[in-house]
């Protein structure tokens, strides 16, 4: 049915994707996945665990209403290249009447190396009025559910993290020649 809007029984704790392989077309000139596709495969990742609490194609057609990122933040950790079996866990973070926080692991789907990290703000948008609009109360509901078997993770370490390029202290190169002052270098 359409409108079937009830919660699942269960959500995995942290909830994990189908396999998803890098495919060439996505290989860049340095020989790995470009960082425009890593994107892709989490937002691949956030469809599924989105279904689970009813934000689907259907929820968009039937109800006009959906999700759009406000903020998204990537580390990248490890190359990813032509071939390679990812799965991504999600874990949500925390979500109010409008918003969801969630993060989101790429890993090497055989080998389970870290990949990609990816924290997320995504809004709950009125697609007729292209505004933000709260959560009908089954989706609500069903954050609520995710949310409790979630909770139970211990937070990402990353989880706040901003962008920034911290002071290097300066440090001084002795010149043999006690004469010349000496020269200040920076590390980078």
């Amino acid at each position: 049915m359409a409108n079937d809007t009830r919660a699942p029984a269960l959500f995995f704790s942290p909830f994990v994707s189908s396999a998803m392989r890098v495919e060439p077309q996505w290989i860049d000139y340095n020989g790995h996945l470009n960082m425009a596709y890593y994107h892709v495969l989490f937002d691949r990742a956030v469809d599924e665990v989105f279904s689970l609490v009813g934000l689907t194609r259907d929820y968009v057609e039937t109800r006009h209403a959906s999700t759009f990122t406000a903020e998204c933040h990537i580390l990248y950790k490890r190359e990813l290249t032509d071939g390679d079996l990812v799965r991504v866990t999600a874990q949500l973070i925390d979500f109010d009447d409008k918003r969801l926080h969630y993060y989101l692991e790429m890993r090497h789907a055989h080998e389970g190396w870290l990949a990609a990290t990816s924290e997320n703000l995504s809004l709950h948008v009125d697609m007729v009025h292209r505004r933000v609009v709260p959560f009908p109360a089954d989706i609500l509901a069903n954050l609520a559910l995710m949310k409790a078997a979630h909770s139970m993770m211990p937070l990402p370490a990353t989880i706040g993290r901003i962008i920034g390029m911290p002071k290097k202290s300066a440090i001084r190169v002795e010149e043999a020649n006690e004469e010349r002052e000496p020269e200040v270098e920076t590390r980078h």
